[in-house]
């Protein structure tokens, strides 16, 4: 679906233009075209790869998708490859943004993404001197918008993990506090396969050979690459806690298991002792110790009931109960 097609010039914008125009504004070195699709045919893509010479390399891996993400050049022109990551529900959906950047064109390819750019068109519309120059520019505004979104996603993230530690010395169901960490480190996992590979990639775009498209920009280009380094550095940091919860959790598991089986020895002492007494003298023989006394019965219970309260304080005493 064609989301935008619009003709800049002079950092201004000129028109919203159809589609079988766009070469005719690309041949003009002073323009500049930005075209954003989302969840596009095979059909549509066609189309825009011959009106704007895209590389047919790039469009097979545009129109395959699920790429990793990637910043790989092409003669004069760049092919970039973002994930977008949104929160829905409890769990993370991940998108996909590809962007064919040429000497004054943008062509913007949504997939499974539902949250759009329309701000960032709104942006650089409102900087003109910035949008002045020129494909870079929006490259970088584009790639800004897809880790400013990053974000959140840590917050979130943050804010599951508190909750489970919680739970974990809440004396939570303890197969629960597993599951919920388990699923937290999956989706650390998750951004951080978005991020890592473009913190990689990023540093293409302001050191050492810098492709033409991006010179003058690279300050901006280096911005980024300090938001992704400071966001992989929060994953990397909630993955060892969450590591850490999850080694806790299952020590407490232990503990508590430890303690039980305390609990259920202290128990079986308390039941042996007048068992061991009850038993003896139920095997009935006929010389036993205080067989015919008149208090035998009464002083046997006594002394059960001696027993086994010195027993429960000690075991109280110890801890056991």
């Amino acid at each position: 679906m064609l989301v935008n097609c619009v003709a800049y010039q002079d950092g201004r914008k000129i028109a919203d233009i159809p589609v079988e125009a766009i070469s005719d504004y690309v041949s003009r070195p002073e323009s500049l075209v930005w075209v954003a699709l989302k969840d596009p045919s095979a059909a549509e893509l066609d189309v825009l790869q011959e009106e704007f010479s895209l590389h047919h390399l790039a469009v097979e891996d545009a129109r395959h998708g699920h790429q990793r993400p990637k910043i790989e050049e092409y003669g004069d022109s760049l092919f970039v490859v973002l994930h977008t990551v949104e929160v829905v529900g409890d769990d993370l959906a991940v998108g996909e943004v590809d962007v064919f950047v040429g000497r004054n064109s943008v062509l913007s390819v949504r997939t499974l993404a539902e949250q759009g750019f329309a701000g960032v068109r709104a942006r650089c519309e409102r900087e003109p001197d910035l949008l002045r120059q020129g494909p870079g520019f929006v490259l970088y505004a584009l790639m800004d918008a897809v880790v400013d979104r990053y974000f959140p996603v840590i917050d979130w993230l943050e804010q599951r993990l508190e909750t489970a530690e919680d739970q974990i010395f809440t004396r939570g169901p303890a197969r629960t506090n597993v599951e919920a960490l388990y699923r937290l480190k999956r989706q650390l996992t998750t951004l951080q396969h978005a991020v890592r590979p473009l913190l990689e990639a990023t540093g293409k775009l302001y050191g050492g050979r810098v492709p033409a498209i991006c010179v003058g920009t690279q300050e901006y280009f280096r911005d980024v690459s300090d938001h992704l380094l400071r966001i992989n550095q929060s994953i990397e940091s909630l993955r060892e806690t969450v590591a850490t919860a999850m080694s806790v959790n299952l020590s407490l598991i232990s503990l508590q298991e430890n303690e039980t089986t305390k609990r259920l020895a202290s128990y079986a002492a308390l039941i042996a002792v007048p068992t061991l007494i009850a038993g003896l003298y139920g095997m009935n023989f006929q010389h036993m110790p205080e067989l015919g006394w008149a208090y035998g019965y009464p002083a046997s219970l006594a002394f059960m009931a001696g027993a086994d309260l010195w027993l429960f304080s000690r075991f109280r005493k110890a801890g056991w109960l």
